[in-house]
């Protein structure tokens, strides 16, 4: 077969395609059904022919000269596209249905579409002849749940516009991060070899030395990174609050938020830098130790202090962001309870603890909340500057160490998970103390 015979069966299809949604638009113009009726039919149509197009050319060979589509994409167009373009075919019929047909007729064709692609990535991974990849699974995913988001919206006529903003945002949100969120809650629960083994990844996670040590330094920097950034950070913002020079001191210790983690970590590597007793130091800290008659140390090997000298990074990056939010938030207290606190003889202490702080208690949450899981999520500076060795390894660094060195994708995922449940306690908690604020205004 030619090319010009694929192109003219393609035309074909699209054609056929045409004449069908024609027909569709001629009935509800007899039925006198309203210009909505009719802006849906034709989005309805434009979508058909997109998948139907798409779908034809994989099926005819049109594509097969596009080099980044490999056969499991062509696989996935192909299970994808016909249940696609099944489903929203029927959308067009149905159109002539009564509304509450329509409604639940539309969900219905698109959850069986779903499960149409479904049953086909089984059928196709059981025989074994061919890896489909993710696609189907993350599209059969996202066609359910665009489906049931249709179907609330098209309740009332004041929802519908917004579908044409929410189904794209949707659909991106889902590939990219509901499906895989969901794939790596199951690969948790599996073994190197993809084959389910229960909770043993997570017995080993909290029953290996180095898996142990691992949860203990994670603790440790979520416990010590928010807690000193913000009293550092509110700490500095007090005392050169109205101060001449205020702005510049603002720029110095908010200057490292400038510098993303890999470049502070090697920064800090250099500051941290160890030469042998007898020979010069080129590290800033090594330096000092010996000017003072000490002997110089291996900084970065020597566990436990080795950890705390990779929190100080985290820490000089983070003092900044505290001390611009808390400092904007001290400048929103009223003046007039300062100056009352003063009157009734209170000290700057006590105007500090029961003025300024509890005036700006959301603002200080918010600090916490924010640099908490940013701790949690710390990855460059452990790989930058130890690559996780010497006992300073953290959940997100032995996350990829086991993910993409170890061969055991399993474990990345287990630890990936509790990563997960870790951060959103303090997500909600967030959300929370947000609407609360919200509610209050």
């Amino acid at each position: 077969m030619t090319t010009m015979d694929l192109v003219g069966k393609l035309l074909q299809a699209v054609f056929g395609l045409g004449g069908f949604a024609l027909l569709v638009v001629v009935l509800l113009l007899v039925l006198d059904r309203e210009a909505t009726a009719l802006r849906s039919i034709i989005g309805r149509i434009v979508a058909a022919a997109v998948v139907l197009v798409a779908t034809l050319a994989s099926q005819l060979g049109l594509l097969d000269g596009v080099g980044w589509l490999t056969d499991q994409v062509r696989t996935a167009i192909l299970l994808i596209g016909w249940p696609l373009t099944a489903s929203l075919l029927i959308g067009l019929l149905l159109e002539l249905a009564p509304e509450r047909m329509r409604r639940s007729g539309r969900l219905a064709a698109h959850v069986l579409a779903a499960a149409a692609v479904v049953v086909g990535a089984l059928v196709i991974e059981g025989a074994g002849e061919t890896t489909i990849g993710a696609w189907p699974w993350a599209a059969a995913l996202t066609i359910s749940i665009v489906a049931v988001l249709g179907f609330t919206a098209s309740r009332d006529d004041d929802s519908k516009p917004m579908l044409v903003f929410l189904v794209p945002a949707v659909a991106l949100l889902t590939l990219g991060l509901i499906y895989p969120a969901l794939r790596t809650a199951l690969l948790a629960f599996t073994n190197a070899q993809g084959e389910f083994n229960g909770l043993d990844n997570f017995v080993w996670m909290f029953t290996q030395g180095t898996a142990l040590v691992t949860l203990a330094n994670t603790v440790v920097w979520v416990v010590l990174v928010p807690l000193v950034s913000t009293i550092v950070g509110l700490a500095y913002a007090v005392f050169i609050d109205k101060s001449a020079g205020e702005k510049v001191f603002k720029m110095l210790v908010f200057l490292p938020m400038a510098i993303s983690f890999v470049g502070a970590g090697i920064i800090w590597k250099f500051m941290y830098a160890y030469r042998g007793p007898q020979q010069d130091q080129i590290g800033l800290i090594n330096q000092i130790l010996v000017l003072f008659g000490g002997d110089p140390q291996q900084i970065l090997q020597n566990s436990p202090t080795n950890t705390l000298a990779l929190i100080i990074v985290m820490i000089w990056i983070q003092t900044g962001f505290a001390m611009t939010v808390l400092s904007a938030a001290i400048k929103g207290v009223p003046t007039e309870q300062i100056e009352a606190a003063s009157l009734d003889g209170a000290s700057p202490w006590q105007r500090f603890t029961n003025v300024t702080v509890p005036g700006i208690r959301s603002s200080i949450v918010v600090v916490v909340t924010t640099i908490s899981i940013a701790t949690l999520k710390v990855f460059d500076i452990v790989r930058t500057m130890t690559g996780g060795n010497f006992d300073t390894s953290v959940v997100a660094n032995e996350m990829y160490t086991q993910a993409f060195r170890a061969g055991e994708p399993g474990r990345g995922a287990a630890l990936a998970l509790i990563l997960f449940v870790l951060v959103l306690p303090i997500v909600l908690y967030n959300v929370r103390i947000l609407r609360q604020q919200r509610e209050i205004r």
